[in-house]
């Protein structure tokens, strides 16, 4: 029996129990032990004593202090800061509902804009909590280990950001390669200050130096402080010769993390996901429609990252047994620890701050979902999807956003390396060689095909020519031979040799090759002959 129906039980018979004679009770009273199972002491309590009523829900002594008012402007500002946490979006508050009502986008009474400016970060999660959703999926790493040079870039870790300067930059490549990645495919270089948090994402056309050097470029004239560090992974497109000296003319602090430890990076690493992963995504982009459309999204991105997206900075970390305690401070934008951190000059603080006020953050919402569902129309999907034109980031007209950057030029500039004068690249066929050239005649059509598609390589679009069945190997008429003459370097001989597939071609006659490969068998033996001779002699 329950114990809802113990009490129904229990107030039906107490009525009875009371006004029963002392011969009565104890019937009623054996009855009500054998239903319910109590100890005899415990049921003459119950039956003795007034009932006391059964809790019903909770009754709240006042009314919510939050109205309705107050979660639709906390939900306006929510969206318009992209959906943060509570404990970055709180202390944002105040700058952005300003910003908010300036452009628009609230009209809020002297009331409700008490209660969200004094909203603590519980209440502001547990006001949102109906409406969060959360999907976060997973790409493919593409690092791969760079050449020899880790001798010469010094190690920093994430332990020795402490008395870092504005200026000091970590950077790292994300790949939009899909779920592959074999072919060409796009990739974004991310550059994030450790002091201020102010976060840089240029577009690169080829996972190589070349791109990560122009981006380079293009990185220092949008940062508005001088590049001073760049600390990066053990990836190839990073440990190279040419960005080493490129870093050594500009005077840039050249550093890399240890291998494998992607906490040497954390700053950088921790914008991969709730930047570029959380507005490109994880699907697969190629071609210079894509590069270009990109670009136009990062534009946006810029803005709205480092003007709307407060951030947290750990200040102190401490371990007490088992346990480690984080303290945070106050959640801030890119731009409001820049100008904290007073490194800017008088006109460059004027037109940063011109900017903030001229942008609507909403407005920048919008268009950054516009420029979203453009770019994922160049997603690579089968079928392949048809071309799209570029949709453009469009500033608010003002001197102070005018001023900030010229949109994406159409064309991708290409750092071309200087040719080396002690290496020649060898004709792809030879003049000796019988074989007739397989490009002749086609050099208009392979220009076409570049010329439509610069960025695929060109072996996948030249014609398949199967082999005919019907020939063995041995015949097959496909596989030419290069047949030439040489004189022996060893006897002066005229021969003849074939170059096949096994490899390159040798100086020597077939009698002379035979007596040299004697000769050096023997030159082996007697030499291993040697060193045991030389072993036993130690040995005694």
């Amino acid at each position: 029996m329950s114990f809802q129906a113990k009490r129904e039980l229990l107030a039906q018979t107490v009525a009875r129990y009371r006004t029963a004679s002392p011969r009565q009770k104890r019937l009623i009273l054996d009855e009500f032990i054998a239903a319910t199972g109590y100890a005899r002491t415990y049921a003459i309590q119950l039956l003795s004593q007034p009932i006391v009523p059964t809790p019903g829900p909770l009754v709240r002594p006042r009314a919510r202090q939050y109205g309705p008012a107050v979660v639709d402007a906390l939900m306006v500002a929510w969206a318009a800061a992209n959906y943060v946490c509570a404990k970055r979006l709180v202390p944002f508050l105040p700058a952005l509902v300003a910003s908010l009502e300036r452009h628009g986008h609230l009209t809020l009474s002297p009331e409700v804009r008490t209660q969200v400016l004094t909203l603590r970060a519980a209440t502001a999660d547990r006001l949102l909590r109906p409406v969060r959703q959360r999907a976060r999926p997973r790409g493919i790493g593409t690092t791969k280990a760079g050449t020899l040079l880790k001798h010469k870039v010094p190690i920093r870790t994430f332990a020795e950001w402490d008395d870092v300067r504005p200026g000091f930059v970590e950077a790292a490549a994300v790949a939009h390669c899909g779920t592959r990645a074999e072919g060409p495919y796009l990739s974004s270089l991310v550059l994030t200050a450790v002091a201020t948090g102010w976060t840089a994402c240029l577009p690169l056309l080829h996972h190589g130096y070349d791109d990560v050097l122009h981006a380079l470029d293009q990185t220092r004239d949008l940062l508005p402080f001088p590049l001073r560090g760049l600390d990066t992974d053990n990836g190839s497109e990073f440990l190279n010769y040419p960005l080493l000296e490129y870093c050594a003319r500009a005077e840039i602090t050249f550093t890399r993390g240890r291998a494998y430890r992607k906490n040497d990076q954390c700053y950088v690493e921790q914008k991969n996901g709730s930047v570029v992963r959380q507005m490109v995504g994880y699907d697969r982009f190629e071609g210079d429609l894509a590069y270009h459309q990109l670009a136009e999204l990062y534009r946006a991105l810029r803005l709205y990252v480092n003007f709307f997206q407060p951030s947290l900075t750990l200040v102190l970390k401490r371990r007490e047994g088992s346990q480690v305690y984080r303290r945070y401070d106050a959640a801030q934008t890119p731009f409001q620890r820049l100008r904290a951190a007073d490194v800017l000059d008088d006109p460059s603080r004027a037109r940063l701050v011109a900017l903030c006020e001229a942008l609507d953050p909403v407005q920048v919402v919008r268009q950054l979902q516009h420029l979203q569902t453009a770019l994922w129309r160049h997603a690579v999907v089968l079928p392949p999807a048809t071309p799209e034109p570029t949709v453009s980031f469009s500033l608010p007209t003002t001197p102070a956003a005018s001023a900030v950057e010229a949109p994406c030029p159409m064309g991708h500039p290409r750092r071309r390396r200087a040719p080396r004068p002690d290496r020649h690249r060898a004709p792809s066929v030879h003049p000796d060689s019988p074989r007739p050239d397989p490009f002749a005649g086609e050099a208009d059509t392979i220009d076409a095909w570049l010329a439509a598609q610069p960025e695929q390589p060109i072996f996948p679009l030249l014609p398949h020519k199967p082999r005919p069945a019907s020939l063995p190997r041995a015949t097959d008429p496909t596989r030419s031979l290069n047949v030439r003459s040489i004189i022996c370097i060893a006897c002066g001989a005229s021969d003849t040799v074939v170059r096949g597939e096994r490899g390159p071609l040798t100086a020597y006659c077939a009698v002379c090759r035979t007596q040299r490969k004697r000769d050096q068998a023997r030159q082996r033996m007697v030499l291993l002959r040697t060193r045991r001779r030389a072993g036993t002699e130690a040995g005694g």
